[in-house]
């Protein structure tokens, strides 16, 4: 079994739920929001950003606003809609029972067998 490939599908499984997490904080721009999840030790490029942003888009979860830049083209900043402000939190519930799970399981793998 490939132990990268298992870290990987890990790392994916989380990932909507750590960029919606980011964007409930404040507006984003993908550059940002790849910069924060690298800070985060979640290593994500622009090719699996943006598909992301505009799959969540086209959902109603996101939307953006283009803001001028002085050092190029306009920049597309992503924000969370209502809808995905709800989402995130159907999410944030999901991923505490998953984290409680988890907790559980490996806390019996350092019990004694029964």
């Amino acid at each position: 079994m490939n132990v990268e490939n298992a870290k990987a599908q890990m790392r994916k499984g989380v990932l909507e739920y750590c960029i919606l997490s980011l964007l409930k904080e404040q507006e984003l721009y993908p550059s940002d929001i790849i910069e924060r999840l690298k800070e985060a030790k979640l290593i994500i490029v622009e090719g699996t950003l943006y598909p992301l942003l505009t799959r969540l888009k086209n959902a109603g979860v996101l939307s953006y606003r283009w803001q001028e830049s002085t050092s190029g083209p306009p920049r597309k900043y992503y924000s969370l809609t209502q809808d995905g402000e709800q989402f995130l939190e159907e999410l944030h519930g999901t991923w505490q029972t998953l984290e409680r799970a988890v907790q559980l399981t490996r806390s019996t793998e350092n019990s004694p067998a029964k």
